[in-house]
């Protein structure tokens, strides 16, 4: 049985119109064990196919910080004086600082603020990219659930895995009646991860249908790959999300843990770049011995509080819950720890920031530093409350994490201009960890190298001993060998939709040496 549908306003005239039965798993691929029925959406797109077209369901991703990841990068990319570097073009697609770029300020306005006051986000329900066979045309299309917000005008963005690596520039034109103007077009080149695409409201419709087009060579093969519908998905799929904003105030913007986290993980991987970090296969921590997990919340005792900030050991932070987006946390200090955790937080601000002055870059590094400092709004005078709380001391944990990493490695670029030790003395070793949502997702977890010779270094008698029986001709005796001789802890907060928890991996880190 076929299907007719009149070529009207939702649906351009190009659309190949007579097909099989909405649902079909042939047209929407899906097995029929997999199919549990057929779907408005699924029934929409069946529409839109003819018996010569290939369907690729994208899969849109869905990580918890994506949208966070989106608005720092929109701040970041229209600058303190509004105007758009040569990067931010780049990275959102926009052909020339003279096109349009007021959408990316707009929501850069939206997105500066704590809570997004306004800015709303509607995901889209299926994605599918349509070819036509023997021709060069391919299809985007947006299937939408049903919403008020659809009454707005909103914005459509399509956010790639990751940045677009190598290729020359290449104009994209996105033709639909959904958008206003009809006709948009992008400039698309290494770099690039986002692109704005301005809206009309879409009260009715199921779904959005954009005509992809370019005078790129192999233009088909390659905006397919480009967008995630390729076998080699080299470049990762696309994620669309349509943005609405209003005067009025959102109901979901997200918790104030959450954006701290996001913005905290975006600082991690700017202050240890991942060219320093080791290429070995990852360790599973579960395969360590750790204590039973303590939590972090109201009940925290005020000693424990206190042992975790002033202790040494590093601090790995990890996800491993499904609610990330409604995480939250508090703590009730006591005013003479609150005072103590302050200075604290202020002392190693202030420390990090002008070790970051110092290295190439560091300058967007420092303003991820203070929108962190930000998101704590933990006061200088007044109480704050127990998610702030919360928010500056997983900022202090985190700082403290840096500090070890940037500041040895610092003094040690500075010491080592004379030439190399060799005496027995303790050298950065590090490794990979599993892949944490917060990070880092490394740990120097140091080691010692050198050569024990006369005087021995933080030895005992039995080494000394021993060293002057081989030096007395005994020289197949084993030697003093340089040796870790004290251990730190690594320290793992685990986020997850049952709270905050915090587990001791002891005996990780190596911190002194001797010869043994």
């Amino acid at each position: 049985m076929a299907l007719y549908i009149y070529c009207g306003l939702l649906m351009p005239c190009w659309t190949i119109l007579c097909v099989g039965m909405p649902g079909d798993p042939l047209l929407t691929g899906q097995s029929e064990e997999d199919r549990q029925g057929p779907t408005e959406e699924a029934g929409f797109t069946a529409q839109l196919t003819s018996p010569h077209a290939t369907v690729s369901h994208l899969v849109p991703q869905t990580a918890a910080c994506f949208l966070e990841d989106v608005f720092a990068a929109m701040r970041e990319a229209s600058g303190n004086d509004s105007k758009l570097s040569q990067g931010g073009m780049t990275l959102f697609g926009i052909c020339t600082a003279s096109g349009n770029p007021s959408v990316l300020w707009e929501l850069a306005m939206k997105a500066e603020s704590k809570h997004r006051d306004g800015l709303e986000v509607l995901h889209p329900t299926e994605v599918f990219l349509i070819e036509e066979e023997n021709t060069e045309a391919l299809n985007l299309i947006i299937g939408l659930p049903q919403s008020p917000l659809l009454q707005r005008t909103p914005v459509l963005l399509l956010a790639f895995e990751s940045p677009i690596s190598g290729g020359d520039l290449h104009e994209i034109t996105f033709m639909s009646q959904s958008l206003q103007p009809n006709t948009q077009a992008v400039c698309i080149s290494e770099g690039t991860q986002y692109i704005l695409l301005q809206g009309r409201a879409s009260v009715g419709q199921q779904g959005w249908i954009l005509s992809v087009d370019s005078k790129w060579p192999d233009m088909k093969k390659n905006i397919k790959e480009l967008l995630g519908g390729g076998k080699t998905r080299k470049r990762g799929g696309v994620t669309p999300v349509l943005l609405f904003y209003s005067e009025e105030q959102s109901d979901t913007s997200s918790s104030q843990p959450l954006q701290l986290l996001c913005e905290l993980r975006r600082f991690l991987n700017g202050v240890l770049p991942p060219q320093n970090r080791p290429l070995s296969s990852p360790l599973k921590l579960d395969s360590l011995q750790a204590l039973p997990p303590l939590t972090l919340g109201l009940s925290s005792s005020e000693s424990l509080l206190a042992e975790l900030m002033n202790s040494s050991a590093p601090t790995i932070f990890s996800f491993t819950g499904s609610m990330f987006n409604t995480h939250r946390g508090e703590l009730a200090m006591p005013p003479d720890l609150l005072e103590e955790l302050r200075k604290s937080l202020e002392h190693n601000l202030m420390q990090i920031t002008q070790v970051l002055r110092e290295k190439e870059g560091g300058q967007r590094s420092i303003k991820r530093l203070e929108r962190l400092s930000e998101l704590c709004a933990f006061p200088k005078v007044d109480l704050p409350s127990g998610e702030s709380q919360y928010c500056a001391f997983l900022l202090l944990k985190a700082l403290k994490t840096v500090g070890r990493e940037i500041l040895p490695h610092l003094r040690s670029t500075r010491s080592e201009a004379s030439g190399p030790r060799k005496v027995c003395s303790l050298r950065s070793l590090t490794v990979s960890l599993e892949r944490y949502l917060v990070g880092p997702d490394t740990a120097d977890i140091k080691n010692c190298q050198g050569l024990c010779t006369v005087p021995l270094v933080n030895t005992k008698s039995h080494a000394v001993l021993v060293n002057f029986h081989i030096e007395n001709g005994n020289v197949h005796e084993r030697a003093p060998c340089c040796v870790p001789v004290a251990y730190d802890s690594l320290e793992v907060v685990d986020l997850n939709q049952h709270g905050t928890f915090l587990s001791v991996f002891a005996d990780v880190v190596a911190k002194e040496c001797g010869c043994r």
